[in-house]
């Protein structure tokens, strides 16, 4: 890993919030990626200033248990894609947070943009979902974020708001809940906000939690995603009140994946 030290760490220091890089796999994976991660694994053992910053993976259920079993998760923590609301039943395809608990998921992600949109999810059914995480003891990560219809309508922030208020169980913790704002017409794109819009909308979400959850909101993680990818992370990164990245396709090599990580590794 190369060492890559400025203000992203600044940033990281002073917030006194440890970041968390995570990667969502989505319905990409098979047994042979396992090698990947691996390498992301011994890369971080190997390194000389080990990345100050959780590291997660979110694979497809089928691969979740034997890279669980392979891998300690105080070096890479894994995490579900989606779970049901319910704990157990009929319900033919559907996985619970309690069978991802069992698999060796320490978080499960919820509201993801395209399970709203491909499963029309409302912001009950992630609420749900969140508290079923909860309910479980592991952390939810949950997802919001404005189309690009309603960003060019200038309703960033209220769409935004609005599914954060409905979408966030009563008692979040930062120990169990970590937001991640992914606007939906940056996902997949190489779209990116600018800096600015990134930092407003950030410190729209951190007044928010902190209004809602006065003892937590401030320690809380707020996440950036959508096409976060080597070349741009360093910026997205530094911009205040952003606690880290949910990473989707430059999660998937490790070569990439862990020059996002190492956006977070100290100077000597």
């Amino acid at each position: 890993m190369t060492i890559q030290a400025d203000a992203t760490q600044d940033n990281a220091s002073k917030s006194g919030i440890t970041p968390l890089v995570a990667g969502n796999w989505k319905m990409n994976g098979q047994r042979s990626s396992i090698t990947e991660v691996m390498a992301i694994r011994d890369a971080i053992l190997e390194a000389q200033n080990k990345p100050k910053t959780d590291v997660m993976i979110c694979p497809p259920a089928t691969l979740l248990m034997v890279l669980a079993e392979l891998i300690d998760n105080s070096v890479v923590a894994f995490g579900g894609q989606d779970c049901h609301i319910l704990e157990k039943g009929a319900h033919t395809g559907d996985i619970s947070a309690a069978m991802l608990k069992d698999a060796g998921a320490s978080a499960i992600i919820v509201g993801h943009s395209e399970r709203r949109e491909n499963h029309s999810e409302t912001d009950d059914i992630v609420l749900q979902k969140a508290q079923a995480v909860h309910n479980q003891g592991l952390m939810a990560i949950v997802c919001i974020g404005e189309t690009k219809g309603q960003r060019q309508a200038g309703l960033t922030i209220e769409v935004v708001s609005r599914q954060l208020a409905a979408s966030v169980p009563e008692g979040a913790t930062a120990k169990n809940t970590v937001i991640a704002y992914e606007p939906v017409w940056a996902i997949g794109t190489g779209l990116v906000p600018t800096l600015e819009d990134v930092a407003n909308v950030h410190k729209a979400i951190r007044k928010a939690l902190c209004e809602r959850f006065p003892a937590q909101g401030a320690n809380m993680r707020i996440l950036y995603g959508g096409s976060v990818n080597p070349t741009n992370a360093q910026d997205l990164m530094s911009v205040e009140n952003v606690n880290g990245a949910l990473v989707g396709g430059a999660s998937l090599k490790a070569t990439d994946f862990l020059q996002i990580i190492d956006v977070y590794a100290p100077s000597d």
